[in-house]
């Protein structure tokens, strides 16, 4: 998008770029740019914008357009009313903690988007090589044309030469070792005689990589004498994962790259690397004047160039297959493949990670190759997308993602090469490996996973999840709010004084003070709620319908009318009570002796929003259960309710907070009168410990119904067995 802006006004005219920079300069002005998030939470508050010019008319039509200060001031509160002033500010916070919370994750965001976004994800891709493994491999098993089979064990570090056991089964128990092989002879005449000899050989010239000891020796100069001391091995290498360990396993028996180019006076000719295309890489060197070509390849590749008899190659494929149903990479005469798996080894990884459960059917793994020679068409037709391809290339990756797009999906891409960088800028989420990552893979993804660790990627989609969730908490909240001011100012327009004039039920301060202090906390406190404990069995949110559901637009205007009526009531409990009607005369503008009943009435309603807006804080924890009953899995019974409260501490003291600075805004002296136009009360707190009871029943009840008829339930998805 950005791209696309730079072009256009390197490419305009003059008045163009004029009005180019214009356009972007309002659209920065007015909130339009940033996140999606952001961009759609500034456009609805320019929307409450031209509600609140519109309430404002509406306020001053009542009067008929005969606009005094009064009826000025009541406008400015209506339109004040509607706005949640602390709506970016939380937002902000949430999002910052939201980062935070991820780089805990071992998660870098680079792009913000992408934070909002992977709470949405319905869809995992993944690369196999470096990211579902670990990227650092150890030669496991070696099988030679004479029948002759190696087994490395116990081996802890796969850059060490001397790490581990040989065995060498079939054999003597006397043929094992730790880093040479008596099955083969220590000399090296019997290792050059032998199938072994070659083997090692290949495996070393035809590769890349480098691996060192890290030793280096040094010099004591405190004395007259130079003693030289040696300093402990700490292996490293450099180079391809699967070369490393082919070098590292011909190092065993003392033939590095190094040793065997010193050793025979090899001079490397020419070098064909490895292309996707042919799958195998080639090196020619030269001794003794005698050429050698050394190919390592992908098996089946290798076997096509194959000189050998059909049995001889059925035996070779039958081996192969078995070693790569261990889940191991199968490679001929020391090689490997670049860009895929053996279709096998796919399919045991995927068992091994949980892709793969047991009695999917046989479209649940394809090879690369049959799914790049399908159609569009073909593909759409298909039942189920493919759940493992083997042996991918970056344009298999790319048409996946693409497929499932066409299917609606939302899809998070993991990769670490320069092969995955197409992918995961194709994917509605990229996420490249922060260890062993190219940095083309890093530059292209939208986060960068640090640890290397696939299951991290749960935290990934459970951290999003919470961040939208919380979004919605704290909405839900501070509309409400504003609905029932709205509400309350609008109706109380029916309130007047002796001389006709309209008696606010709320003062500009009282609104201000509920918006900027008693909200503004209570939905910082809200956008820290923890995970809830099904947040990963719910189906992923809509992310084109965004945080404004329709679940969300019902609950609002529901519990913010019932909170606006109680407001109401409290407000004409105090005046038609035992104030008899008497509303005095000037009471907008400050306290006189005729004040007294609205000014107690104001009161009683500042208590009584300040009060239900703390209690829904905590009732909007939870959308559709019970606060007295809202984490059954950990906690039930009456007294959970305290519980449930105090497991977000911020929320809990901003709540207590809020009970406590209401007191010394309503009675302390000049601040009640002059500042917020109202005066303390008595009797009146039953009438506000009465409206909170009655708003928590209505509250309970209406969850409850929506329990009933399933509505906003989220259906969840079972837990896994291991959790039962």
């Amino acid at each position: 998008m950005l791209r696309t802006t730079r072009k256009k006004v390197e490419g305009a005219s003059l008045p163009a770029r004029a009005w180019y920079r214009f356009k972007d300069g309002a659209k920065s002005i007015l909130g339009l740019v940033g996140t999606p998030l952001q961009v759609k939470l500034s456009k609805f508050a320019l929307l409450l914008f031209g509600l609140a010019i519109l309430l404002a008319i509406i306020v001053f039509s009542a009067s008929k357009f005969e606009i005094s200060s009064q009826v000025l001031i009541y406008g400015i509160c209506v339109g004040v009313a509607v706005i949640p002033e602390s709506l970016i500010a939380v937002l902000t916070i949430t999002m910052a903690v939201g980062t935070k919370a991820m780089a805990k994750g071992n998660f870098i965001v680079r792009k913000l988007a992408s934070l909002e976004a992977v709470g949405g994800v319905t869809n995992i891709c993944s690369d196999k090589t470096g990211t579902l493994t670990q990227g650092r491999m150890i030669t496991r098993k070696i099988w030679l044309s004479e029948e002759t089979t190696a087994v490395i064990e116990d081996c802890t570090d796969p850059y060490d030469p001397a790490s581990g056991k040989i065995k060498w089964p079939g054999l003597t128990s006397s043929a094992s070792s730790s880093a040479s092989t008596p099955t083969v002879g220590n000399s090296d005449d019997t290792i050059q005689a032998s199938t072994m000899g070659a083997f090692l050989k290949a495996i070393s010239l035809c590769n890349n990589s480098v691996v060192t000891d890290g030793k280096a020796t040094g010099t004591d100069t405190e004395s007259m004498t130079t003693v030289q001391t040696e300093v402990a091995p700490n292996w490293s290498a450099i180079g391809e994962p699967t070369e490393i360990a082919l070098h590292v396993f011909a190092m065993r028996f003392g033939k590095g790259k190094v040793d065997v180019v010193q050793g025979d006076n090899s001079r490397l000719v020419s070098e064909f690397p490895f292309d996707s295309s042919v799958k195998m890489m080639s090196v020619v060197y030269e001794a003794s004047k005698v050429r050698n070509i050394y190919t390592k390849g992908a098996v089946e590749v290798m076997m096509a160039r194959l000189n050998e008899t059909e049995e001889v190659k059925a035996r070779i494929a039958a081996k192969a297959d078995e070693l790569a149903s261990e889940g191991l990479r199968v490679l001929c005469v020391g090689s490997r493949s670049l860009t895929g798996d053996h279709i096998k080894t796919a399919t045991a990884i995927a068992y091994e990670v949980g892709i793969l459960q047991g009695g999917e059917g046989d479209w649940a793994v394809m090879p690369a190759s049959r799914f790049d020679s399908m159609s569009e068409q073909e593909i759409d037709s298909l039942e189920s997308l493919p759940l493992v391809l083997a042996r991918c290339s970056p344009l298999t990756k790319v048409r996946m993602l693409e497929a499932m797009h066409r299917r609606k999906a939302f899809c998070i891409m993991t990769g670490d090469g320069v092969n995955d960088s197409p992918a995961l800028k194709k994917a509605d989420v990229g996420i490249a490996m922060g260890k062993r990552g190219s940095d083309v893979a890093k530059e292209a993804a939208d986060m960068v996973l640090t640890d290397d660790n696939f299951s991290s990627i749960v935290t990934a989609i459970q951290q999003g999840r919470r961040l939208f969730d919380n979004i919605q908490k704290f909405l839900l909240h501070l509309l409400i709010s504003n609905i029932a001011q709205v509400f309350l100012l609008l109706i109380g327009l029916v309130f007047q004084d002796d001389s006709g004039t309209s008696i606010f039920p709320l003062s500009p301060i009282e609104i201000l003070w509920a918006n900027l202090i008693t909200s503004s906390f209570l939905a910082i406190g809200l956008g820290l709620e923890e995970a809830q404990p099904d947040i990963l069995y719910r189906k992923p949110h809509d992310l084109r319908v965004g945080v404004f559901t329709f679940d969300l637009v019902r609950d609002k205007m529901i519990y913010g009318v019932c909170m606006g009526s109680l407001c109401l009531a409290a407000f004409a409990s105090v005046t038609y009570g035992p104030g008899g009607g008497d509303l005095g005369h000037g009471c907008n503008e400050g306290y006189n002796p005729s004040c007294d009943v609205a000014f107690r009435a104001r009161s009683t309603t500042f208590s009584t929003l300040s009060f239900l807006l703390l209690v829904t804080s905590w009732e909007v924890k939870h959308f559709q259960r019970s606060l007295f009953n809202m984490e059954p899995e950990s906690h039930s019974g009456p007294l959970s309710v305290f519980k449930t409260v105090w497991k977000n501490r911020f929320l809990f003291w901003a709540v207590m907070g809020g009970f406590v600075m209401t007191f010394p805004v309503v009675y302390i002296p000049v601040i009640n009168h002059a500042v917020f136009k109202h005066t303390g009360i008595t009797w009146e707190w039953g009438i506000v410990a009465g409206c909170v009871v009655v708003y928590i029943a209505l509250f309970e009840t209406w969850k409850a119904i929506k329990r009933k008829l399933g509505l906003g339930v989220q259906v969840s998805l079972p837990p896994p067995e291991d959790q039962i």
